[in-house]
Order: structure tokens, then sequence, then C-alpha cells
């Protein structure tokens, strides 16, 4: 990184010494090279063609003007992206590495299905077919993404995960896909999930189907 600042440095200086050793009649006469090629990886070939489409609506002249603000403001109203670098490679192109968010789970909201990126955006149910667990109740998307954090902290696996119930209350329940339920409290941590994790996986309680966990230091098995 300290590097690539250093050689935009450099390109800078020389520009600024070249621009200042020549006269106004010769200033005007300059034309910068036009950007030939940019370049975007990380999401399936169309959906990289897509948003190189939408950038290229931009219609960058040079590299000299580029305003990454613009390329920025493009590439975050694509749901699919849940990061990203913009490089400038000298004299004429630019590469648009992405990192494509992770489908969470799905969710139904005024009617239509939509998939949850960890990147806490909706997409359409298109730019994915994998099995994914399926959200019931109406949380917001940043609650369930802080609720996604601690099952990813703990022992347990959204690949476990047949359907997730939220309520009114904050409270999530979980239905897994050997239809054990797991019923969570409303300040769940990921300790206390973890303690869940050893019930289900203790030889003496194979015939659990609810595991009620929503009192704090208290577990109550039902079969």
């Amino acid at each position: 990184m300290h590097q690539r600042k250093g050689k935009k440095i450099l390109i800078y200086l020389f520009v600024l010494i070249f621009l200042g050793s020549i006269n106004n009649t010769a200033l005007t006469k300059i034309k910068f090279e036009n950007i030939k090629n940019i370049t975007i990886s990380g999401l399936n070939e169309d959906e990289n063609l897509n948003l190189l489409n939408d950038i290229q609506d931009l219609n960058i002249k040079n590299i000299f003007i580029v305003n990454k603000n613009q390329i920025s403001n493009i590439i975050n109203s694509n749901s699919l992206v849940e990061k990203y670098e913009i490089i400038k490679k000298y004299p004429n192109s630019l590469d648009i590495k992405i990192i494509k968010t992770k489908f969470l789970a799905k969710i139904r909201i005024n009617e239509k299905i939509f998939l949850v990126g960890s990147n806490g955006k909706l997409s359409d149910t298109k730019f994915s077919n994998k099995e994914l667990p399926y959200i019931f109740g109406k949380p917001k998307i940043d609650e369930f993404i802080k609720f996604t954090d601690i099952i990813h902290q703990s022992k347990f696996s959204l690949n476990e995960i047949e359907n997730i119930y939220f309520f009114p209350s904050k409270r999530w329940d979980l239905e897994l896909k050997n239809k054990i339920t797991l019923k969570l409290s409303k300040n769940l941590t990921q300790f206390s999930l973890d303690e869940v994790f050893e019930i289900l996986n203790d030889n003496n309680f194979n015939d659990i189907k609810v595991v009620d966990a929503r009192v704090k230091n208290q577990i109550i098995l039902n079969d």
C-alpha cells in the first residue's frame, strides 16, 4: 500500500514539473491519453459486465481526472458488492477488484422474496439458487446481521438452520434442519449459544425436540 502511494506521488510530481516547464501555449495543446481499459473482477461474468457498463456511462476521459466518488457511488449501489478497491494503472487503465457479498438467508418483504447479504443489502433471488434459511417476522436487516454475527462466532453454522423466527420482543427462534427448535434469549451471546450446541451434541439427549434458553443461566429441554 505504501509502495503504491509512493508511485502516485512520483507521478503527480512528474506531471507538475512537466507542466511547470512549458509555456501556456503548449499547455493548451496537451492531451492526456484517454482511459482504454477498465477491468472488474470478483463477480461472475454477467455481473462484472453490468457493473462495467454502469461505470463506462460516466464517460471518464483520462486517469488524471477520475472521480473516484462517482465510481464508488455506482459500486456501492450494487447489492452484490461487499468490499472493493479501485486501482489506477497509469497511463490509461483502471482495475476494480470486488469481494462479493455472502448470502445469508431469504426474507419476504412486501410480498416479494429477497436474498439478505452479509453487506446488509437485499438482492433479487435470481442471484443465487443456494439453499438458505428463511426468515419469518419483520426484523431490521442490521438486527439480523448482528444476530448472524453471533452465530458465526459460535459453534453453530447457518448451514444447520432451516428457518429463523423473529419476534416483536427482539427475540429469535431457530428451527434446525434436524427439526429441533431452539428458543433463544433476547440477550443472546456466543457463550449461551455454545452451551446449547454442547447439549445437542451430548448423546444423553438424543430425543430432544425443543431447547428453551430464553431464561438466563437456565436451559429447559423438551422431547
